[in-house]
């Protein structure tokens, strides 16, 4: 083996993103083996895929704004937010095609005003982003309760439950928009000026202001691209279980954070992929999908995926420190 190829393999095997891969197998694997005729089935894995692609939506926005050093606690809110007005506006429309049209662009609009308005308050008005987020959670989950009386809308078009239950050559049709989306997202961040502008930022802001990037109006962008991608998961929402599930995503915005710090995105910012993202995501997904097989109390979930998060971002502190020397 030539220093090269050894060199790159020695990379690949220290990134984090690949020690993650190997938990995730590690836990397939296990699961697999324990429950041989209910874990590993096509049925099963179809399952796991459907959670894990909404979650992967909201996931891919939260790693951008995670790599600019930022964070958005209010993308489960606002995922609530847009199915509300999505579903309201398509309850308003009817059950068209063109109802469903106009009902995702609001969804994605008012996602992406959200995030906008969190851009906002920390680009321009210098608010620190924990803050920000955290009022905008309170303030968009708040508006949809408001706009709903707490109640649920279940007025969502048979044809919108039908692609969102629906399959392509066997493979979930929100998997396939999923993985669109990721690709997309991962080819603007490692090939466009976009995304080297937002490791940029990430790295050393006042570097990037020097080097001619302007950081507060890319930082709206980013905050902005993160509450679009919510707006866009709170459709894919409605596609999947034909309703709003207000109460349901209570915790969206925690396991998204959590699967961009398991897929090897720093919180200090400056490094991060989408594709560690997609395997940080399978992995709270698989877990409770196995406890649920095993019969187990899937609040267990919780203590395995906090335990996995407290090591990725010790793994990043470690790493951080040793490049720091």
């Amino acid at each position: 083996m030539n220093t090269t190829v050894r060199d790159r393999w020695t990379a690949v095997r220290s990134h984090p993103t690949t020690s993650m891969l190997v938990v995730l197998l590690g836990i397939l694997l296990c699961f697999s083996l324990l429950s041989p005729e209910a874990f590993p089935t096509p049925g099963n894995a179809r399952s796991i895929l459907s959670d894990a692609a909404i979650l992967l939506v909201v996931a891919i926005g939260a790693t951008y704004v995670i790599i600019t050093a930022g964070i958005d606690l209010s993308v489960g809110s606002v995922l609530v937010f847009s199915s509300v007005v999505g579903a309201q506006t398509m309850e308003r429309l009817g059950t068209g095609p063109v109802a469903i049209g106009l009902g995702l662009l609001v969804s994605v609009l008012a996602g992406a005003a959200w995030g906008a308005l969190n851009g906002i308050l920390v680009a321009k008005a210098q608010v620190p982003a924990f803050v920000v987020t955290l009022g905008t959670l309170g303030a968009a989950y708040g508006a949809a309760l408001i706009l709903t009386d707490g109640v649920d809308v279940r007025a969502v078009p048979p044809a919108l439950v039908e692609f969102g239950s629906g399959r392509v050559l066997g493979i979930p049709t929100l998997v396939l928009t999923a993985a669109a989306v990721a690709i997309v997202a991962g080819l603007a961040l490692s090939a466009t000026v976009f995304g080297r502008h937002t490791y940029a930022i990430g790295a050393n802001p006042e570097s990037a202001r020097r080097a001619g990037i302007n950081v507060e109006r890319h930082l709206i962008a980013v905050y902005a691209v993160a509450g679009l991608l919510a707006g866009l998961a709170g459709f894919m929402s409605l596609a999947r279980y034909g309703t709003t599930t207000i109460a349901g995503q209570a915790t969206v915005n925690l396991q998204a954070i959590t699967a961009v710090v398991i897929g090897g995105t720093s919180l200090f910012g400056g490094s991060g992929w989408v594709l560690g993202t997609a395997i940080g995501v399978f992995i709270p997904i698989v877990l409770r999908n196995g406890f649920i097989v095993q019969g187990v109390a899937p609040y267990w979930q919780y203590i395995a995926v906090g335990s996995v998060l407290i090591l990725a971002v010790y793994v990043d502190q470690r790493r951080r420190s040793r490049r720091l020397g």
